[in-house]
């Protein structure tokens, strides 16, 4: 746990949520700010900034939590989303996902999907690369 960051606060109580599941390693709740109602946070308990800072086995609960909070909200439509760093649009360092409901063109998640063509040489050279460090 890392004493300022609010979500270590929340998980230890010290700052009130509306928790939809909790578990020993993983804690959902609702968002106060949501993008449409349901958007909630699912986190690892376990302190991390990013994603690959967080051990595998803190993360196994993540998505079924994510999955199970869809299917109790009815959505049809919704983005799970899970921000690194400042430039990806993270604002608190502790991992978290995002599960956001798409209700309609003006509530939930708008984004933009700037699309590239790299060609398929440089697409292969990089699946090398990923692989052998993989």
């Amino acid at each position: 746990m890392a004493a300022n960051c609010i979500f270590c606060k929340i998980i230890k109580g010290e700052i009130p949520s509306m928790k939809i599941f909790e578990s020993e390693k993983t804690l959902a709740f609702l968002d106060i700010n949501p993008l449409s109602l349901g958007h909630a946070l699912v986190i690892p308990k376990h302190h991390g900034a990013k994603l690959t800072d967080i051990p595998d086995d803190q993360l196994s609960e993540v998505l079924p939590v994510a999955s199970k909070i869809a299917k109790a909200t009815g959505s049809d439509q919704y983005n799970i989303l899970q921000n690194n760093g400042r430039m990806a649009h993270q604002v608190v360092d502790h991992v978290h996902f995002h599960f956001i409901p798409k209700p309609n063109e003006q509530e939930g998640l708008g984004i933009g999907w700037p699309q590239q063509n790299p060609g398929k040489d440089k697409l292969q050279s990089l699946l090398e690369e990923i692989k052998a460090k993989m």
